[in-house]
C-alpha cells in the first residue's frame, strides 16, 4: 500500500487584501462599485490571497500570450520551488521518483511544465510525466486517486504530485458581470507538492484506504471555463452551496456507509472550500455528529480558493497536528463531480 510521505505548499510573491482588491476595482471603474459587488466580497470568506503580478498588471489589456508567459515563467518557478521542498521533506533525490503527475487548469504549455522540470531539476531522462487538465478544483482529490494508482503499480513506484494553478490569469476586470465578480471575490494563486511512495514502506507516514467520485449528468453549467477572447472565460451557473445539500451529501452518506466509518469516527475533514458558504454548507452536514472543519476555514481566509491546490494546502495543516482518526477529503469540481477520499493518518 503506497504511503504518503511529504506535502510542500508555495504561493506567488502579491499579496493582496480584500479591503485592497475592493479600492482598486473602484479605482479601474471610475466609480463606487455596485452595493451587489461590495456584499460578494464582503462574504467571501476570504480576507487575503496571493497573485501571479501585480495587481495593476490585471488592469491592463492582456492576450493568450500575454497570460502564457506568466503561465510559464511564475509556474514553473513555484513547481519547482515545491517539488524540490517535498523532496526534501521524504529525504530523496529527484533521481528516485519514478513518474510525475501535474494537475493544471489554469493553463498549458506543450512541452509541459514537468516535462521542463525533467532537465531543470536532474529527474531521470526516463522518468514518466502526467499532465492532467480540466480537473478544476476536484483536481487536489483526483490528482491523489491517481498518483496513490501509480504508486502501487509495477510492485511499486515513487510518485512525485504537483498541482498548480494560477486563476487570476483568468480574471476580465473590464467585465462587471455577475460571474466575474465571483472571480475577483474567490479565486487565488498556489502550488502543492506531495510525494507519494509504494516502494518504502512506513508505519509512521500516512496511507490512503479509498478513493471515489461522482459525476451528475445535465450539470456542464455549473462550473467550469470557456474559451474566451482574451483567455478562459468563468462558468458558473448554478447555486453550489444549495447543490452540497441536496446531491453531495447523500453521495458522502452513501460513501461513508459503504466502508463503514460515520461521520463521528473522523478526525477534522480536509475540505475544498469553495466559498464561505460552500463552508457553512459543509460544515451544517458534518454537525453534529462529526467534526468541524476550522482549517478549511482558515486556508480559505489566508489564501482563497486556489483551485485544485487548496485542499492539499488543508491536508498539510491537518497533518501537522499528528491526528489519530481517518481524514475525509472532499472537493467539488467540473463536470459537475465529487472527490471522495479517506486518509488513514
Amino acid at each position: 500500500m503506497p504511503h504518503l510521505k511529504s506535502i510542500a505548499t508555495a504561493v506567488p510573491g502579491f499579496r493582496i487584501s480584500q479591503a485592497e482588491v475592493l479600492s482598486i476595482l473602484a479605482n479601474a471603474r471610475g466609480a463606487s462599485l455596485p452595493r451587489r459587488l461590495n456584499q460578494i466580497l464582503g462574504n467571501s470568506g476570504i480576507d487575503q490571497r496571493y497573485l501571479a503580478c501585480d495587481p495593476e498588471f490585471y488592469l491592463q489589456p492582456r492576450n493568450w500570450q500575454d497570460r502564457g508567459a506568466v503561465y510559464e515563467k511564475v509556474g514553473s518557478e513555484l513547481t519547482q520551488q515545491v517539488s524540490k521542498e517535498a523532496l526534501d521533506k521524504a529525504s530523496m533525490r529527484p533521481s528516485e521518483i519514478d513518474a510525475i503527475v501535474f494537475i493544471s487548469t489554469t493553463g498549458t504549455m506543450t512541452p509541459s511544465i514537468p516535462s521542463q522540470m525533467i532537465a531543470a531539476m536532474e529527474f531521470q531522462s526516463k522518468t514518466q510525466t502526467i499532465p492532467v487538465f480540466g480537473y478544476g478544483c476536484a483536481g487536489g482529490v483526483l490528482g491523489l486517486r491517481l498518483a496513490n494508482d501509480l504508486a502501487a503499480a509495477n510492485d511499486g513506484q515513487n510518485v512525485l504530485l504537483v498541482s498548480l494553478e494560477l486563476c487570476s490569469l483568468a480574471y476580465d476586470y473590464s467585465q462587471f458581470d455577475k460571474k466575474n465578480m465571483i472571480a475577483t471575490a474567490l479565486f487565488a494563486d498556489g502550488c502543492a507538492a506531495v510525494v507519494l511512495s509504494g516502494k518504502s514502506q512506513s508505519a509512521s507516514n500516512p496511507s490512503f484506504r479509498v478513493f471515489d467520485q461522482k459525476t451528475w449528468a445535465n450539470t456542464r453549467d455549473m462550473m467550469g471555463w470557456q474559451i474566451g477572447r482574451t483567455g478562459f472565460d468563468l462558468v458558473l451557473a448554478r447555486d453550489i452551496p444549495n447543490f452540497v445539500t441536496q446531491d453531495f451529501t447523500p453521495f458522502c452518506d452513501a460513501f461513508l456507509e459503504k466502508h463503514e466509518l460515520s461521520k463521528s469516527e473522523l478526525g477534522e475533514p480536509a475540505c475544498h472550500p469553495g466559498g464561505g458558504r460552500v463552508i457553512d454548507a459543509l460544515e451544517a452536514y458534518l454537525e453534529p455528529d462529526g467534526p468541524t472543519i476550522p482549517a478549511t476555514r482558515e486556508i480559505l481566509s489566508q489564501f482563497g480558493n486556489m483551485s485544485s491546490p487548496t485542499i492539499l494546502f488543508v491536508l498539510e495543516r491537518l497533518l501537522r497536528e499528528k491526528p489519530d482518526k481517518p481524514i475525509l477529503l472532499t472537493a467539488l469540481g467540473p463536470g459537475f463531480t465529487s472527490a471522495l477520499g479517506v486518509l488513514d493518518p
